[in-house]
């Protein structure tokens, strides 16, 4: 049984969209007491304050900083005290892990001097809109300094080969059992629906979604997922266009069962060149045919179960096949990838190469 503390650092709050982070940690965080920090938050304090609170099988930390609502991440100067009141917080602990999902918190991980970094690349964080500065040069730093680093896919494990050739790929995985009552909560519709869900943002194609739109107007597009980063004004609106907000990962299972066909409307850009959709999966545990742009990492490692298009017309014509083509064959395919990407077998590989690299740390200290 895992004894040694774990602090997550991370630019996503465990509260938001359930997903790499949040299926890993709630794993790893059984048998050993975790902490889950996430970037601070800009609100009407007048001096820094730092909050936890219990959250099932983490305890989540952030720190209030005063200003204005924005986004704040862990480099930015009004959080310069994060890493010492953190610190204070945790104390000193022997054989404590930081695990990191964002370079900007290696200053903070520094702090409550750990005994080992871990670095799961999940994203190409500099490639993102409003990026900071600092991102690739603090990538480099957190590579170097890493004792062990995981990616999330292949796009990614290409990225960091260069510095890390012994990094982990563990693409994203599933919670089959979560998905597959969708199959039977599906019923007959008057009308077909194409849905997506998942975070809007830059990396969507917001002229696609219009033009299928458009391309099916004897269809319904349901668009489900928080809207990051960018103006809901800018939206594409049709009438058979909906968007229906975030929606919680108890509810998705319902939510998918409320759909003919699954899309993955991204758009090809630098946001996207090394993604490695979660949803992929969860679509197709859903018994969803899935049709997809021809992202790097979909291409690679799913273009003989989905769906690959581009534009409107072919992402329509991808839909109306899709619907009317039979699951079996489609099962097939996917069922043993299912199966091998199980989340719990995946957060257990890690665990295990987390547990060897600890082993070496301290046999090394011992012959020291």
């Amino acid at each position: 049984m895992p004894t040694d503390e774990l602090v997550v650092l991370s630019h996503l709050r465990w509260h938001f969209v359930w997903q790499r982070p949040q299926h890993l940690i709630s794993r790893l965080a059984a048998g050993r007491p975790t902490w889950f920090v996430e970037e601070p938050i800009a609100t009407s304090v007048d001096e820094p304050v730092l909050r936890w609170e219990a959250s099932g099988p983490v305890t989540r930390v952030w720190l209030e900083v005063p200003g204005p609502e924005r986004h704040v991440h862990f480099g930015d100067p009004v959080a310069a005290s994060y890493g010492d009141r953190l610190a204070r917080l945790l104390g000193w602990r022997e054989g404590r892990i930081a695990w990191l999902y964002t370079p900007m918190a290696l200053d903070v991980a520094r702090a409550v001097e750990p005994s080992m970094l871990v670095y799961d690349v999940m994203d190409d964080l500099a490639s993102f809109k409003d990026a900071p500065p600092a991102m690739r040069t603090r990538r480099e730093a957190l590579l170097a300094e890493a004792g062990l680093v995981f990616t999330g896919g292949r796009s990614l494990q290409r990225g960091v080969a260069p510095l890390r050739p012994d990094a982990h790929c563990f693409p994203s995985g599933v919670e089959l059992e979560h998905f597959l009552p969708a199959r039977s909560e599906r019923r007959p519709r008057l009308r077909p629906v194409a849905g997506y869900v998942g975070v809007v943002d830059e990396r969507i194609d917001l002229d696609l979604v219009a033009g299928l739109a458009a391309a099916l107007p004897d269809w319904d597009l349901e668009i489900v997922g928080p809207v990051v980063k960018i103006d809901p004004g800018a939206l594409p609106v049709a009438p058979n266009l909906h968007y229906r907000g975030a929606q919680p990962y108890e509810r998705l299972p319902s939510v998918m069962a409320g759909f003919d066909v699954a899309l993955m409307p991204f758009a090809l850009n630098e946001a996207t060149r090394s993604i490695s959709p979660t949803k992929t999966l969860e679509y197709l545990a859903a018994g969803l045919p899935v049709v997809s742009t021809r992202v790097p990492d979909v291409v690679a490692d799913y273009s003989d179960i989905v769906a690959l298009g581009e534009g409107p017309d072919q992402f329509a014509a991808a839909c109306r096949e899709g619907q009317a083509g039979p699951a079996s064959e489609r099962d097939r395919v996917a069922w043993p990838v299912l199966r091998r990407q199980h989340w719990n077998a995946i957060a257990g590989r890690m665990d295990s190469l987390v547990g060897q690299a600890v082993a070496a740390g301290r046999l090394l200290e011992e012959t020291a």
